[in-house]
Protein backbone atom coordinates (compact mmCIF):
# COMPACT_ATOMS: atom_id res chain seq x y z
CA UNK A 1 0.00 0.00 0.00
CA UNK A 2 3.18 2.20 0.72
CA UNK A 3 4.33 1.57 -2.97
CA UNK A 4 1.63 2.16 -4.94
CA UNK A 5 0.71 5.78 -2.49
CA UNK A 6 4.47 6.63 -3.52
CA UNK A 7 3.73 5.66 -6.94
CA UNK A 8 0.70 8.13 -6.83
CA UNK A 9 2.08 10.76 -5.62
CA UNK A 10 5.14 10.94 -7.74
CA UNK A 11 2.83 10.86 -10.84
CA UNK A 12 3.16 7.75 -11.54
CA UNK A 13 7.25 7.17 -12.32
CA UNK A 14 8.86 4.00 -10.81
CA UNK A 15 12.09 4.52 -9.86
CA UNK A 16 15.31 2.83 -11.03
CA UNK A 17 17.10 2.75 -7.91
CA UNK A 18 16.20 2.22 -4.53
CA UNK A 19 18.52 3.06 -1.77
CA UNK A 20 17.38 1.33 1.98
CA UNK A 21 18.83 2.45 5.21
CA UNK A 22 18.21 0.36 8.25
CA UNK A 23 18.95 0.91 11.49
CA UNK A 24 18.09 -1.12 14.81
CA UNK A 25 19.65 -4.67 13.39
CA UNK A 26 22.37 -6.66 14.97
CA UNK A 27 24.78 -8.57 12.97
CA UNK A 28 23.08 -11.23 13.40
CA UNK A 29 19.82 -9.84 11.38
CA UNK A 30 21.58 -9.16 8.52
CA UNK A 31 20.20 -12.25 6.41
CA UNK A 32 17.08 -11.35 8.08
CA UNK A 33 17.54 -7.99 6.08
CA UNK A 34 18.24 -9.55 2.84
CA UNK A 35 16.10 -12.52 2.67
CA UNK A 36 12.70 -11.48 3.94
CA UNK A 37 12.38 -7.90 4.55
CA UNK A 38 14.16 -7.57 1.16
CA UNK A 39 12.43 -9.77 -0.84
CA UNK A 40 8.82 -8.63 0.67
CA UNK A 41 9.82 -4.96 -1.04
CA UNK A 42 10.63 -7.05 -4.62
CA UNK A 43 7.13 -8.75 -4.08
CA UNK A 44 5.73 -5.14 -3.75
CA UNK A 45 7.51 -4.02 -6.92
CA UNK A 46 6.69 -6.83 -9.21
CA UNK A 47 3.00 -6.92 -7.63
CA UNK A 48 2.74 -3.23 -8.97
CA UNK A 49 4.73 -4.18 -11.80
CA UNK A 50 5.87 -7.57 -13.14
CA UNK A 51 8.67 -6.07 -15.35
CA UNK A 52 9.59 -3.54 -12.85
CA UNK A 53 13.24 -4.35 -11.65
CA UNK A 54 14.87 -1.42 -9.49
CA UNK A 55 18.05 -1.96 -8.38
CA UNK A 56 19.00 -1.97 -4.87
CA UNK A 57 21.13 -1.09 -2.06
CA UNK A 58 21.00 -1.69 1.71
CA UNK A 59 23.07 -0.22 4.34
CA UNK A 60 22.58 -0.69 8.14
CA UNK A 61 23.27 1.97 10.42
CA UNK A 62 24.33 1.11 14.02
CA UNK A 63 25.10 2.84 16.82
CA UNK A 64 24.90 1.13 19.61
CA UNK A 65 28.63 0.00 19.49
CA UNK A 66 31.37 0.86 21.70
CA UNK A 67 33.95 2.25 19.06
CA UNK A 68 35.06 6.04 19.43
CA UNK A 69 38.16 7.52 17.73
CA UNK A 70 40.56 10.25 19.29
CA UNK A 71 43.00 12.94 17.55
CA UNK A 72 46.35 11.49 18.10
CA UNK A 73 47.82 14.33 20.58
CA UNK A 74 45.01 16.31 21.35
CA UNK A 75 41.73 16.43 23.46
CA UNK A 76 39.57 17.21 21.23
CA UNK A 77 37.16 14.94 19.00
CA UNK A 78 37.43 13.99 15.41
CA UNK A 79 36.33 16.62 13.13
CA UNK A 80 33.31 16.19 10.89
CA UNK A 81 32.79 13.90 8.18
CA UNK A 82 35.73 11.64 9.87
CA UNK A 83 35.55 7.90 7.85
CA UNK A 84 37.63 4.91 9.34
CA UNK A 85 37.00 2.32 6.50
CA UNK A 86 40.07 0.82 6.64
CA UNK A 87 42.26 -1.63 9.71
CA UNK A 88 39.37 -1.98 12.08
CA UNK A 89 36.54 -2.64 9.54
CA UNK A 90 35.71 -6.25 8.52
CA UNK A 91 38.38 -7.38 5.98
CA UNK A 92 35.68 -9.15 3.93
CA UNK A 93 32.23 -7.22 4.17
CA UNK A 94 32.00 -3.54 2.88
CA UNK A 95 31.55 -1.37 6.08
CA UNK A 96 32.45 1.83 7.36
CA UNK A 97 32.57 4.16 10.34
CA UNK A 98 31.57 7.92 9.71
CA UNK A 99 31.63 10.90 12.36
CA UNK A 100 29.54 13.63 10.30
CA UNK A 101 28.63 15.76 13.42
CA UNK A 102 30.45 17.72 15.71
CA UNK A 103 30.22 16.95 19.22
CA UNK A 104 29.58 19.65 21.65
CA UNK A 105 30.32 17.71 25.02
CA UNK A 106 32.10 14.36 25.29
CA UNK A 107 33.25 12.16 22.73
CA UNK A 108 31.51 11.71 19.61
CA UNK A 109 30.51 8.33 18.65
CA UNK A 110 30.90 7.28 15.10
CA UNK A 111 27.98 5.50 12.68
CA UNK A 112 29.09 1.97 11.42
CA UNK A 113 27.30 1.80 8.59
CA UNK A 114 27.04 -2.03 6.78
CA UNK A 115 26.24 -1.86 2.91
CA UNK A 116 24.36 -5.47 2.67
CA UNK A 117 24.02 -5.00 -0.85
CA UNK A 118 25.33 -2.67 -3.53
CA UNK A 119 23.33 -3.79 -6.85
CA UNK A 120 23.74 0.03 -7.69
CA UNK A 121 27.14 0.14 -8.20
CA UNK A 122 28.59 2.92 -5.74
CA UNK A 123 32.45 3.25 -5.34
CA UNK A 124 33.11 3.83 -2.22
CA UNK A 125 34.24 7.74 -1.99
CA UNK A 126 30.67 7.87 -3.21
CA UNK A 127 28.87 5.99 -1.01
CA UNK A 128 30.73 7.50 1.77
CA UNK A 129 29.98 10.94 -0.03
CA UNK A 130 25.88 10.05 0.21
CA UNK A 131 26.06 8.90 3.49
CA UNK A 132 27.61 12.10 4.80
CA UNK A 133 25.35 14.33 2.95
CA UNK A 134 22.23 12.65 4.02
CA UNK A 135 23.41 13.74 7.71
CA UNK A 136 22.70 17.13 6.49
CA UNK A 137 19.26 17.04 5.28
CA UNK A 138 17.91 16.62 8.78
CA UNK A 139 14.82 19.29 9.08
CA UNK A 140 14.96 19.98 12.76
CA UNK A 141 19.15 21.04 12.92
CA UNK A 142 20.48 23.48 11.15
CA UNK A 143 23.78 21.60 11.32
CA UNK A 144 24.98 17.65 11.02
CA UNK A 145 23.20 15.02 12.65
CA UNK A 146 25.03 11.40 13.65
CA UNK A 147 22.67 9.01 11.34
CA UNK A 148 21.28 9.88 8.29
CA UNK A 149 18.28 11.92 8.15
CA UNK A 150 15.80 8.80 6.57
CA UNK A 151 16.43 6.77 9.67
CA UNK A 152 15.42 9.97 12.04
CA UNK A 153 12.44 10.11 9.61
CA UNK A 154 11.44 6.50 10.30
CA UNK A 155 11.94 7.03 14.03
CA UNK A 156 9.60 9.80 14.09
CA UNK A 157 7.03 8.15 11.46
CA UNK A 158 7.59 5.55 14.15
CA UNK A 159 6.89 7.29 16.95
CA UNK A 160 3.65 9.35 15.21
CA UNK A 161 2.09 5.75 14.88
CA UNK A 162 2.75 4.61 18.30
CA UNK A 163 -0.11 7.32 19.17
CA UNK A 164 -2.37 5.57 17.80
CA UNK A 165 -1.38 1.85 17.72
CA UNK A 166 -1.39 0.73 21.89
CA UNK A 167 -0.89 -3.25 21.45
CA UNK A 168 -0.86 -3.37 25.69
CA UNK A 169 -4.05 -3.78 27.66
CA UNK A 170 -6.20 -4.91 24.47
CA UNK A 171 -8.78 -7.09 25.54
CA UNK A 172 -11.25 -9.24 23.04
CA UNK A 173 -14.19 -7.74 23.65
CA UNK A 174 -12.35 -4.26 22.72
CA UNK A 175 -11.54 -5.68 19.35
CA UNK A 176 -14.48 -6.46 18.74
CA UNK A 177 -15.66 -2.79 18.43
CA UNK A 178 -13.45 -2.64 14.64
CA UNK A 179 -9.76 -2.94 13.80
CA UNK A 180 -8.42 -6.07 12.32
CA UNK A 181 -6.40 -9.27 13.51
CA UNK A 182 -2.66 -9.83 13.08
CA UNK A 183 -1.59 -12.93 12.06
CA UNK A 184 0.15 -13.57 15.37
CA UNK A 185 -4.01 -13.46 16.47
CA UNK A 186 -3.10 -9.86 18.77
CA UNK A 187 -5.72 -7.17 17.74
CA UNK A 188 -5.07 -4.23 15.98
CA UNK A 189 -7.44 -1.52 16.36
CA UNK A 190 -8.36 0.45 13.36
CA UNK A 191 -6.41 3.53 12.56
CA UNK A 192 -7.90 6.76 12.63
CA UNK A 193 -8.75 8.30 9.12
CA UNK A 194 -6.65 11.25 8.15
CA UNK A 195 -7.73 14.22 6.37
CA UNK A 196 -6.36 14.49 2.60
CA UNK A 197 -4.39 17.61 3.22
CA UNK A 198 -1.83 15.15 5.47
CA UNK A 199 -2.58 11.53 3.73
CA UNK A 200 0.86 11.46 2.41
CA UNK A 201 3.01 13.97 3.68
CA UNK A 202 4.58 14.10 6.99
CA UNK A 203 3.17 15.16 9.46
CA UNK A 204 4.48 15.36 13.21
CA UNK A 205 2.64 16.34 16.52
Amino acid sequence: ELLLDFYTSSRKQKPDQIIIFRDGVSESQFNQVLNIELDQIIEACKFLDDKWNPKFTVIIAQKNHHTKFFQNGSPDNVPPGTVIDKQICHPRNNDFYICSHAGMIGTTRPTHYHVLMDEIGFTADDMQELVHSLSYVYQRSTTAISVVAPVCYAHLAAAQMQQFLKFEDMSESSSSHGGVTSATGVPVPELPKLHANVSSSMFFC
